[in-house]
């Protein structure tokens, strides 16, 4: 658990990606205890063996720790680069003219390979393409069959293999390469929680990796390209949790654009009740610094404020030299504002209307009788993670307690803001009010969230087992 107490546990998690600086069990330990809830595997980068290692050694940490860990495998997607060049680089002075060409000779100061004939094809005169994380500009100028003529807008030095992103045109390609394609087979069969499906520009991306994912992980969309946005809300629908990627989010769209596009992605998947996910350079300072700029932790600050379940750490803890110090300082600067009141009432203010079904009304509910009833925590008995997803949603005052009957729904609710999650196993399944009720209460003494004498809400289906089924509330006090 968080540093937070037993009784006020930290509600927005924390997410960590593994590397070279994170790769023992030692490490991937002390992690978990300074805060970490969910594990990301980059496989942009490293082997199938280095991820199948972390993975054991998270599992091996799991089962030590007695509370689920969340593995999300973070697959590449297609990743748009230019070629090489005779001297490894080449200055491009702004107002020059040059070209992107299918040809694999070495390029120069006036033409360089671009490998990818889907981007010469979509652009039209006019369109903008940035190169090297959006350092330099190239506005195209004259579309060719095998070439784009471009005239530089705003220069630099352009190396070997720089990426390529194009703002303003659809691309007319998937969001899987045949290599996030081998990842995903390997990181389904390992046993991973969630996908992070990467670049999605169309509803179709999403479709498309969950006819191959199934029901063995849930699919989290990053949102980092601008047609992403354009299809924003059919796109969130079909995932099953979203990451604002800031990172290639911020080369395509202006720096201004960033943080209301951030605003409008959590407030979308707070309203559809979908797991949100804020990443990319929250503590950057901190691969290299044993504290982050003040900046920095107000813009982890700012994610908690704005609603979202998540924020995640990427290289500050998978290649940085302090990756304990940032879950640690990231894990205080979230809980501290969640004990400021403000907080607390923005929560309560921004909750959406609950939608005309019985689930709904029932999870509006728990919050609303835990509030009055001062209730110390929600135990939400959830089959598929719907009952804890829905109860997530209204951002209640007490923590939530999401008790399911197996490890995988547990370990995707590791994600999910306000949730401790427990799987109770299928042996000794409830099957009355009355065992609901006992299980209920000894699992909130058992994880240190209500003491004797307290009252918990307990949120159950009739008849139990069946997923959906949620209808019945009950106010429980622990003796």
């Amino acid at each position: 658990m968080s540093s937070a107490t037993a009784l006020h546990p930290r509600r927005t998690k924390i997410v960590s990606t593994l590397g070279p600086a994170s790769s023992t069990h030692e490490i991937i330990r002390a992690l978990a205890q300074a805060g970490a809830d969910v594990f990301r595997l980059n496989f942009s980068h490293g082997t199938h063996a280095d991820h199948a290692a972390r993975y054991e050694i998270i599992r091996a940490v799991e089962a030590e720790l007695g509370r689920p860990i969340g593995i999300l495998a973070d697959v590449q997607g297609p990743k748009l680069r230019v070629g090489t060049f005779e001297h490894g680089k080449v200055t491009l002075p702004t107002g020059a003219f040059f070209r992107l060409d299918l040809d694999p000779a070495p390029g120069n100061e006036r033409r360089v390979r671009l490998p990818h004939p889907e981007i010469i094809h979509a652009a039209t005169v006019g369109s903008n393409l940035l190169l090297d994380d959006g350092k330099l500009r190239l506005v195209v100028r004259e579309v060719g069959v095998d070439h784009l003529d471009t005239v530089v807008a705003v220069g630099g030095v352009l190396s070997d293999r720089k990426g390529v992103n194009v703002p303003d045109i659809v691309l007319p390609i998937p969001a899987l390469t045949e290599k996030d394609r081998s990842d995903l087979d390997f990181a389904l069969d390992l046993g991973v929680d969630y996908i992070g499906l990467s670049f999605v520009q169309r509803p179709e991306d999403v479709q498309e990796a969950r006819a191959i994912a199934g029901n063995r992980a849930w699919i989290m969309t990053k949102i980092e390209k601008p047609q992403a946005m354009d299809n924003l809300d059919q796109i969130v629908r079909l995932s099953d949790a979203v990451m604002v990627a800031r990172g290639d989010l911020g080369v395509e769209l202006p720096p201004e654009a960033v943080p209301l596009a951030q605003k409008h992605i959590i407030r979308l998947c707070r309203q559809l009740g979908k797991p949100v996910v804020v990443a990319t350079q929250m503590l950057e300072s901190m691969i290299n610094a044993p504290t982050p700029t003040r900046a920095e932790a107000s813009d982890v600050a700012t994610a908690v404020f704005d609603g979202a379940d998540a924020v995640m750490l990427s290289a500050e803890t998978a290649a940085g030299q302090f990756p304990l110090e940032a879950v640690g300082i990231m894990s205080r600067i979230v809980s501290r504002v969640e004990e400021d009141a403000v907080w607390q009432s923005m929560m309560q203010a921004s909750c959406p209307a609950p939608e005309g079904f019985v689930a709904d009304a029932i999870a509006a509910a728990s919050g609303q009788i835990a509030t009055t009833a001062d209730a110390r925590a929600i135990v939400a008995f959830t089959l598929a993670g719907a009952t804890a997803l829905r109860i997530s949603r209204e951002r209640p005052s007490c923590p939530i307690i999401g008790l399911t009957p197996t490890d995988e729904i547990a370990r995707r609710l590791c994600v999910v803001w306000g949730v401790t999650a427990q799987s109770v196993g299928q042996e000794t399944p409830v099957r009355t009010v009355e065992n609901v009720v006992d299980q209920a209460i000894e699992t909130a003494v058992a994880s240190g969230l209500a003491r004797s004498g307290d009252r918990i809400v307990i949120a159950a289906g009739l008849p139990f087992g069946v997923a959906g089924s949620t209808n019945t509330l009950r106010v429980a006090k622990v003796p």
